[in-house]
């Protein structure tokens, strides 16, 4: 077990939350659970994102997106919206448009609004900078979803090598 390298990094503390995105007359969310402040003036937040996924290249488009903290009584949600691209995850889930364009979800318990500032490479995902420019807590006696209590339900597990290098 100690050298598991899935249950090894899911020691790490996180939660999990939504990146809604905008562009190209099209909208999407999608399930993240690497999401990090990284500075206090301005603030701003740090999202990493696998340059292959159709929602980055609508972030980058955009220069905005939106990082929806989902309460931890709501797997589903992380669920649903880790479903693949092609299905229109935002049909059918309570949303709203945010001031910079973004989808904004109503059953989140908080949300922020950032503008792209700008990224940098990070082994097979790119870690995209955010200045968060509006934002507000929706449920404030909620608690957040942490990533280590869903499991592998995105089956990131099979993702990691074999071990160190």
């Amino acid at each position: 077990m100690k050298d598991d390298l899935p249950f090894l990094f899911r020691q790490l503390t996180h939660g999990v939350y939504v990146i809604g995105v905008s562009g190209g007359g099209k909208d999407n969310a999608f399930t993240a659970a690497w999401v990090m402040q990284v500075s206090f003036s301005p603030p701003m937040i740090a999202l990493s994102i696998n340059p292959g996924h159709s929602s980055y290249r609508m972030l980058v488009e955009s220069r905005a997106f939106s990082i929806n903290v989902l309460p931890a009584n709501r797997k589903d949600l992380a669920k649903h919206f880790g479903l693949p691209a092609e299905t229109d995850k935002l049909a059918g889930v309570a949303w709203r448009r945010g001031e910079t364009g973004v989808p904004l979800l109503n059953e989140a318990m908080a949300v922020f609004e950032c503008e792209y500032s700008h990224e940098c490479e990070a082994g097979d995902h790119r870690l995209v900078i955010g200045r968060v420019v509006a934002g507000s807590v929706l449920n404030p006696d909620e608690f957040p979803m942490n990533y280590r209590e869903t499991g592998d339900m995105d089956a990131s597990s099979g993702l990691y090598p074999d071990g160190f290098t």
